[in-house]
């Protein structure tokens, strides 16, 4: 299986902790996955269910005529209490925890979020499932920050500490190598 990942482009919400809230994407987010991904083609679309996924998957899937797979464990880490929150808010507020969690993402979880093994687990065993079901073809992933995060991090082979170090833009496109092993 060859793996494309694409991120959501800028959301309604803005720069907030997203997780598991379902928020639209703006026209600006639009105009970045539609720019992403001119010219590409795939033989199969996954995506996370929710709308600043999904609904972009599901237009080019039909403008591609390829099937169109809704994966729920591609979803993206859920925040817990930070959810629909900035950085800039939790620092007035919360400047340790966001602190420790930006340090030591696996170490410390949100309040009340999902723990980064876990999110882990759920993300690799869906990527697994993909490999079996997608064998031979070019797939791409539409889904979310964390999600690419991990997979990116996990290809380049960093240590888990530097999860948060990789840059994933709104909007972006990146392409796995096809030999990479698939996350356990």
């Amino acid at each position: 299986m060859r793996l494309d990942l694409l991120r959501h482009g800028e959301t309604a919400l803005g720069n907030v902790f997203r997780g598991s809230l379902d928020d639209e994407l703006s026209a600006v987010g639009w105009a970045q996955m539609r720019a992403a991904v001119a010219g590409r083609s795939w033989d199969v679309i996954v995506s996370s269910p929710l709308q600043r996924c999904a609904r972009f998957a599901a237009e080019l899937a039909e403008r591609l005529a390829v099937p169109l797979q809704l994966e729920s464990d591609l979803r993206e880490l859920h925040f817990g209490a930070w959810e629909g929150r900035s950085a800039a808010a939790l620092m007035e507020e919360q400047a340790e925890l966001l602190g420790q969690f930006w340090a030591d993402p696996y170490g410390h979880t949100p309040p009340d979020g999902e723990p980064l093994l876990q999110f882990a687990a759920r993300v690799g065993s869906a990527v697994q499932r993909l490999a079996q079901q997608h064998a031979g073809r070019r797939v791409l992933l539409v889904s979310h920050g964390g999600v690419m995060r991990l997979l990116l991090a996990q290809a380049q082979g960093l240590p888990r500490e530097q999860l948060l170090s990789v840059a994933v833009g709104h909007g972006e496109l990146f392409s796995l190598p096809a030999t990479t092993e698939v996350p356990d």
